[in-house]
């Protein structure tokens, strides 16, 4: 009898559980629904004000294009001419595909050998790139912009040295995390059976790495392609990537082609969008291997 009743009041309990847990999970759907809306809705309005005249940008924004208000593709046509964006789009891909080949690469070397090589000097190096996560950019954004010009490196070559440069610690940082979790017995079988180190990293160290190694490549390309402060300091005015096109529609007197504005910027956040909805499952994956492991 007594044992009915325990199993009944169990049972009871975990009804009310799931109940409290079905609750809980609508509210927490409701609320990431409406968050991701907020997120969202910016974009949603960039869109819609790119098909409207530019005389009624300012007057209502919010307002869906009509038959008054709809400019067509007008503002896509006239923006592409007003800034060169197929150029500039160009510059950004070779800019932000070897610069973050070079990240991904160079980094996850340099990791490698952190991890494995136990050494004063290794931990040093490896808190200097950590160190250099936390450094803000505006305490050397003089100095660097000085430096890349001595050395003659403000073109679409040269800044591809800086982005490793200033992509190197939260890669090296996320790398390093991954690597001390692969068993060393992998790289000492390897090194028996004649690998040399560079054999063993692209053999052996390489394909385990891949889902942190992707993740980098996803964090890094964003950044790169959206970037705008840095090209501004380093690139010659005539040789813009896509963030510095964009502004070209700025003109005196703080007058603004608002309809060829928001065409460009709908034409310059589309490709990274969809690169990083087709990567997006990568990333979790990713940074939780490289932050927890270890």
């Amino acid at each position: 009898m007594a044992q009915s009743h325990a199993k009944s009041n169990a049972k009871k309990e975990l009804i009310e559980h799931m109940e409290v847990s079905k609750g809980t999970g609508i509210l927490m759907t409701i609320a990431l629904t409406f968050l991701s809306l907020v997120f969202i809705f910016p974009i949603l309005l960039v869109l819609l004000n790119s098909f409207k005249n530019k005389l009624y940008i300012s007057d209502a924004p919010f307002a869906l294009p009509n038959g008054e208000t709809f400019s067509g593709l007008f503002n896509y046509t006239n923006g592409i001419g007003k800034t060169g964006l197929i150029a500039a789009a160009g510059r950004s891909l070779f800019i932000t595909v070897f610069s973050v080949i070079a990240i991904v690469l160079l980094t996850s070397m340099a990791a490698w050998w952190i991890a494995r090589v136990k050494s004063k000097f290794s931990d040093l190096l490896y808190y200097m790139f950590v160190f250099a996560m936390i450094v803000p950019f505006q305490m050397v954004m003089f100095t660097l912009s000085k430096v890349t010009d001595m050395l003659n490196l403000g073109n679409m070559f040269g800044i591809i040295f800086v982005y490793v440069g200033f992509g190197a610690g939260l890669s090296v940082f996320m790398f390093t995390g991954f690597v001390k979790s692969i068993p060393i017995s992998l790289e000492e079988a390897a090194m028996i059976d004649g690998c040399s180190p560079i054999q063993i990293f692209f053999r052996i160290i390489v394909p385990v790495l891949r889902p942190t190694m992707i993740t980098v490549a996803i964090l890094n390309a964003m950044w790169v392609w959206n970037d705008y402060l840095l090209p501004t300091l380093v690139l010659d005015s005539d040789a813009p990537t896509i963030p510095m096109a964009v502004q070209y529609l700025r003109g005196g007197y703080g007058s603004i082609d608002m309809g060829a504005m928001m065409a460009m910027l709908v034409l310059a956040i589309v490709p990274i969008i969809v690169f990083y909805l087709s990567c997006q499952k990568y990333i979790i994956k990713g940074v939780a291997a490289g932050a927890v492991k270890g």
